[in-house]
């Protein structure tokens, strides 16, 4: 009599042990669905360090600045230090094939906001894009950067210069950009070479070369520092009608050139503007905004760059100088009014 029931649990008990696995097994899949959709929650949700990316990112501005051993990159490393105020404003200088590529990078490089051009770079954007000018603004002029034509003793003029040997340095420098622009606006046509300037002296010194044409700010250590025979010299070269788009008139002076000019004389000769531009973003837009905020930390410390440690051409800034070709920059105009009125109201 006994059996029976315990036979009877024995079956039950057989029959509710594969019951609760499949339970259990349930269970356990509908617990891993649920931290799966968790889990996949959590990743749809902004990490901490993608806070932190996104908020590095808000404030940054591109900047192209040039060659690594032009005078640009080392200004916009200058800046750079200047105006940082970690996530809030951080200036990015950016190395490229020379000054007379920036205006490509600021065109059409992602993450370039600004740049430091020639002001004659937008000389070969005329034909291409008649209305580049509308499309790029200034923030400052930099500072101007001389021309400098250095020839033998022989030479007495620039139409001798015609079919001669005339170093304008290595390609995407200044030199080698703006000096067969001016020298093709002159009328004289050369025999051009585009080699480091330090090998041209040499080949000057031995008589096979005619000139060098320098384009940068004065005094340049190579003559100041070098020896010459007489009779080596700068030529003139006079501001005309030919050169007022995107030229300014200059001299190079006896105080800056001891041994090449006579005391009481002058050479005429004319100067590229150096401007550090930006693309003419819509005034509500973010870029807009972060190239904005440039100008006010920019503007606003200018007396720091002016101080001892940094490159002595900040000394020579003027903020409210113009650039020839183009207009400034909204906000930058903004920040000169303002100033303006606050000197006029006085203390």
């Amino acid at each position: 009599m006994n059996k029976a029931p315990k036979s009877l649990s024995l079956l039950l008990l057989t029959c509710l042990v594969p019951v609760a696995m499949m339970l259990q097994t349930a269970c356990l899949e509908a617990q891993t669905a649920r931290n799966t959709r968790a889990d996949a929650q959590l990743v749809r949700r902004p990490l901490p360090q993608e806070n932190e990316k996104d908020r590095m990112n808000a404030w940054t501005v591109g900047l192209a600045g040039g060659l690594l051993e032009g005078a640009p990159i080392r200004l916009a490393a200058e800046m750079a230090r200047v105006v940082d105020d970690g996530a809030d404003l951080h200036l990015l200088p950016i190395v490229t094939r020379g000054a007379t590529d920036n205006l490509n990078a600021l065109l059409y490089l992602r993450g370039v906001d600004t740049a430091i051009i020639n002001s004659d770079a937008l000389e070969e954007y005329q034909a291409q894009a008649p209305q580049i000018r509308s499309r790029i603004t200034y923030l400052l002029n930099l500072f101007p950067s001389e021309l400098h034509i250095f020839v033998r003793p022989e030479i007495a003029s620039l139409q001798d210069l015609a079919g001669k040997k005339v170093n304008f340095n290595t390609l995407g420098t200044a030199a080698a950009y703006s000096g067969p622009l001016i020298f093709s606006r002159l009328g004289i046509d050369v025999d051009k070479t585009f080699i480091p300037h330090q090998v041209a002296l040499e080949q000057m010194r031995k008589g096979e070369m005619s000139a060098v044409v320098f384009i940068t700010s004065k005094p340049v250590d190579a003559f100041v520092k070098g020896r010459w025979e007489a009779g080596f010299k700068f030529l003139p070269v006079h501001y005309d009608r030919k050169f007022e788009d995107y030229y300014l008139p200059a001299t190079l002076d006896p105080n800056e050139y001891p041994n090449l000019i006579k005391q009481g004389e002058r050479v005429p000769t004319i100067a590229v503007p150096t401007a550090l531009v930006a693309f003419n973003w819509p005034p509500r837009s973010n870029r807009y905004q972060r190239v904005a905020r440039l100008v006010e930390y920019l503007f606003s410390r200018i007396d720091r760059l002016q101080a001892p440690g940094f490159d002595p051409k900040w000394r020579s800034i003027n903020l409210a100088a113009s650039v020839p070709g183009l207009t400034r920059f909204q906000a930058a105009q903004e920040w000169l009014d303002r100033k303006a009125r606050s000197v006029q109201a006085g203390p």
